[in-house]
C-alpha cells in the first residue's frame, strides 16, 4: 500500500498534480483512490465529473472522493455538536447561527484523517493519493495526530474528572449547559478512530509527501518552510514538482525577462531542495481538465518513472548509538539557529521551529539520560545523550 500526499501554496496546481498522479497509477494497473482534504474541493473540476463523499468510479482502476465535513459531523460528532449548539443558544445565538458556529474550523481535516486510515487499512487499494489543502492547513492536518495524542494522554482524563466533580455544582448555580459524559465519550471514540494515523503517514515505506511549486519567490519560500515543518513532524518529502514553467518554445522577447527570472528560481529550487528530485511541467496551452489532459501532464512530470514508487529515501529522525552514549538526529532543512528552540521536560524533547512546536516522546533508552549537547548544522539537529541512565527520582 502506498499513500501519496500532495500539497503546496494555493493555486500552484497541486490538485492537478494529485489527479494526474492518480490516473497514471491506475493506468499502470494499480487500484487507486484519490481523495481531497481541501475544503475548496477542486478535484471534481479536475476530472470534470461529479464526486460524492463515497469513492466514485472516474476511470478504469481509479476512484475519487471528496469529503463533506457536515455529513461526517452527523456520523461522528453528533453528541459534541448538539452540546455546542446548546452552548451557543445559551449565549444568545439563534438556531441557525448556533448550528453554523458548531462546525469547528479544521473538523473537515480531522475527518479526512479518519478516512485516510480507513482506506489505507481496508485492503481495497494499492495506492491512495491525497490532494491536501494549501500548505498551512496541511501542516496543521499532519501535526494533529501528535497534538491530539498529547492532549488525550495528559489533559483529557483530568478534564473529564473535573467535569464530573464541578458539573453538578455548576448546573445548580447557572443555566450554562454542562458537558455530559456522553460528550466526553464521543470525543474519546473519535480519537480512537484517529489512533494509528501517524503510524501510517509517518512510515516512509508507506507514505510520501510531494511539494508542488511554481518558479516564484514567495511560493518557493513557503515550500521551504513546509519542508522544514514536515520534517519536524517526521514526514518524508520524496519529490518537488515545479509546475507552470514557461515552455522552451516561447521565444518572444517580451517573455525573456520572465524566462530569465524563472531560470534563477529553478536554480534556487534545484539547489535548495537537493538531494530531492525536482520534476518539471511546462505551462499548458489550455486548462488541464479531463482524463486525457491529466495523462499528458503525468507523462511530462514523471516520464519513465513509476509515480507510485518513492522518489527519494531518507529518515527525517534517526536515533543511533555512539561511543559516548546516544545521538538523535532530526532533519530540519532550511532552519536557522534563530528559528530554533530546543528544551526538555522529563521524558519529552520540546522542539520549536518558528511558530510550530513539537513534543518528541523519547524512547526508554533516552528518557533517563542526560542531554550533553545540541547542535544545528546543515539543516540537521543533533542531540547527544549521555551513556549512563539516571536513576529514577535522581
Amino acid at each position: 500500500m502506498r499513500v501519496l500526499l500532495f500539497t503546496g501554496k494555493g493555486g500552484v496546481g497541486k490538485t492537478t498534480a494529485a489527479a494526474a498522479t492518480a490516473i497514471s497509477c491506475a493506468d499502470s494497473g494499480l487500484r487507486t483512490l484519490v481523495m481531497s482534504t481541501d475544503p475548496a474541493h477542486s478535484l471534481a473540476d479536475s476530472f470534470d465529473v461529479c464526486l460524492s463523499t463515497e469513492p466514485t468510479d472516474v476511470a478504469r482502476g481509479l476512484w475519487a472522493q471528496q469529503l463533506d465535513a457536515q455529513e461526517r459531523m452527523e456520523e461522528s460528532w453528533a453528541e459534541v455538536r448538539d452540546y455546542l449548539v446548546d452552548v451557543f443558544n445559551w449565549a444568545g445565538a439563534d438556531g441557525l447561527e448556533a448550528e453554523e458556529l458548531s462546525v469547528i474550523p479544521g473538523l473537515d481535516e480531522l475527518f479526512s484523517l479518519t478516512d485516510i486510515k480507513t482506506h489505507a487499512r481496508s485492503g481495497e487499494w494499492d495506492v491512495l493519493v491525497v490532494d491536501c489543502a494549501p500548505t498551512a492547513e496541511t501542516i496543521r492536518l499532519l501535526s494533529m495526530p501528535d497534538v491530539l495524542s498529547w492532549y488525550m494522554e495528559r489533559v483529557f482524563p483530568l478534564g473529564r474528572r473535573v467535569n464530573r466533580l464541578v458539573g453538578p455544582v455548576l448546573s445548580r448555580v447557572s443555566s450554562l449547559p454542562v458537558a455530559g459524559d456522553n460528550v466526553f465519550g464521543a470525543t474519546r471514540r473519535f480519537y480512537d478512530q484517529l489512533d494509528g494515523v501517524k503510524d501510517i503517514l509517518g512510515d516512509p515505506a508507506t507514505t510520501s509527501v510531494r511539494l508542488v511549486v511554481n518558479p516564484e519567490r514567495m511560493v518557493i519560500a513557503e515550500a521551504r518552510r513546509t519542508y522544514t515543518y514536515l520534517s519536524l513532524f517526521g514526514y518524508r518529502v520524496d519529490a518537488v514538482i515545479a509546475n507552470r514553467l514557461l515552455p522552451t518554445a516561447v521565444n518572444d522577447p517580451w517573455f525573456k525577462k520572465w524566462k530569465d527570472l524563472q531560470a534563477e528560481h529553478m536554480a534556487s529550487i534545484t539547489e535548495g531542495f537537493d538531494p530531492l528530485p525536482v520534476l518539471r511541467a511546462e505551462l499548458a496551452e489550455t486548462e488541464i481538465v479531463g482524463a486525457d489532459r491529466l495523462r499528458a501532464f503525468a507523462g511530462e512530470v514523471y516520464g519513465p518513472r513509476n509515480p507510485a514508487e518513492p522518489m527519494h529515501t531518507s529518515s527525517p529522525m534517526i536515533i543511533e548509538r555512539v561511543d559516548t552514549g546516544y545521538r538523535l538526529r532530526l532533519e530540519l532543512p532550511f532552519t536557522d539557529r534563530g528559528d530554533l528552540d530546543v528544551g526538555r521536560v522529563a521524558g519529552e524533547l520540546l522542539i520549536r521551529v518558528g511558530p510550530y512546536r513539537r513534543s518528541v516522546m523519547l524512547p526508554d533508552s533516552l528518557s533517563r539520560r542526560e542531554v550533553r549537547s545540541a547542535s544545528l548544522k546543515n539543516g540537521v539537529l543533533t542531540v547527544t545523550f549521555g551513556g549512563s541512565p539516571r536513576r529514577r527520582g535522581a
